[in-house]
């Protein structure tokens, strides 16, 4: 399922305009985005969380020529779905 889908999807569960769901979706994964990147978590309870993570240094190997490489610090997105996503799936 791609954007365009869930925003079809969403449309036909609420009875709403596709243009309004775009927007209402664009709007929250803005939120999301904005708020993980100022370093804050994102709980959404029975869903997940949405939090940034820091990465330490560490040493890598460029996988043609076989050379170490230092692969630099840094923050990386997370997700960590919540127990009743996780059960759904199973």
């Amino acid at each position: 399922m791609n954007k365009s889908d869930l925003i079809g999807t969403v449309s036909e569960k609420v009875e709403m305009s596709k243009k309004d769901v775009e927007k209402v979706i664009n709007a929250t994964l803005e939120v999301i985005v904005d708020t993980v990147a100022d370093d804050e978590r994102v709980q959404l309870v029975g869903f997940g969380t949405f939090e940034r993570r820091f990465r330490a240094e560490r040493a890598g190997r460029n996988p043609q020529t076989k050379e170490e490489i230092v692969i630099p610090a840094l923050n990386v997105p997370v997700f960590k779905a919540g127990r009743a996503f996780k059960n759904k799936v199973k």
